[in-house]
């Protein structure tokens, strides 16, 4: 399966809105008598204007302008100098999840709306032609219509699933997958929780639960924790977020319907903002349409000199 292009692609809607714009800017900021001299006060005041529009977020784009307004003299062009910073944001927070046991246990969680189950099985596709062997857990037992769905998209990607009775205890629902894949041999285990929000004590007591019983059947586990964010909420997203990374202990993010938004800079506020690396985005609604994320192509996406 190639990757290449699905991401640049997938923001074209973004870059209907800024790469004129962009252009533009940059185009005047490097010619050659201008070059010779710090960036001018309107090229700086545009290009922050540009950057809030795409939602790169405020505390990014103060970022992005620091260094814009410190470029030395004929240094480096205002072009490559944006993209650079952008570049070091998302290299800042890029670490290995560290798997010590196995089978590796990946849970997924979000507020239902962003395309969380939807993202299981994606997943579970994306994973299995990597050469893996993943196991779907539906461990969100109080939406029967989560569990079907789940089960499609189980099924769609050639992946066996673990289930229980609607209402049964998430938690016993993970034991026996867990339990499962060591039997079977199936690696990862992908855990679809139920949609929820910090305010619902007793679903975050439930993940919390989850939690626990994945550490005692596997040290470490689970060793992945992704937050599921629709690229189409914008900075709600970030605060979102926010919300889920203490209680859920969250070390990725998974970002969607990046193809329907035009607002696809809220990757850069996400890294930036929350410290943390964007693992997956999603790129069509497909089975095919879940990517890892390439920071050079997203940036390359955004940013693309237009001919």
């Amino acid at each position: 399966m190639s990757f290449l292009g699905r991401i640049r692609d997938s923001l074209s809607r973004t870059k209907q809105q800024i790469v004129d714009r962009f252009d533009d800017i940059v185009r005047l900021a490097d010619e050659p008598e201008r070059r010779s001299r710090p960036v001018d006060v309107e090229t700086v005041d545009a290009l922050e204007e540009l950057l809030i529009s795409a939602d790169i977020g405020v505390a990014a784009t103060d970022r992005i302008i620091a260094a814009v307004k410190s470029r030395p003299p004929n240094g480096t062009s205002l072009r490559d100098l944006v993209k650079q910073e952008i570049h070091d944001v998302f290299a800042a927070v890029d670490r290995p999840v560290a798997v010590t046991a196995h089978p590796k246990v990946t849970l997924i969680v979000g507020v239902n709306g962003t395309g969380k189950t939807t993202t299981v099985g994606k997943l579970a596709n994306l994973l299995k032609t990597e050469g893996h062997t993943p196991l779907i857990c539906a461990a969100d037992t109080f939406r029967a219509a989560a569990v079907e769905q789940l089960e499609i998209w189980a099924k769609r990607a050639g992946v066996d699933m673990v289930r229980a009775k609607d209402g049964a205890d998430p938690a016993a629902v993970v034991f026996d997958a867990i339990s499962s894949g060591k039997a079977k041999g199936r690696d990862p285990i992908l855990v679809d929780t139920a949609g929820r929000l910090h305010t619902r004590v007793n679903l975050m007591n439930e993940l919390d639960k989850i939690r626990r019983i994945a550490s005692r059947e596997v040290p470490g586990a689970p060793q992945e924790v992704l937050l599921v964010l629709d690229a189409t909420v914008g900075q709600n997203g970030v605060t979102q977020a926010r919300e889920f990374m203490g209680a859920a202990g969250v070390n990725g993010i998974v970002l969607t319907k990046l193809d329907g938004t035009a607002k696809g800079g809220v990757a850069v506020a996400i890294a930036h903002d929350l410290k943390l690396p964007i693992r997956y985005v999603g790129v069509g609604e497909g089975i095919d349409d879940l990517v890892p994320f390439d920071v050079t192509e997203y940036v390359d996406g955004l940013f693309e000199e237009k001919w």
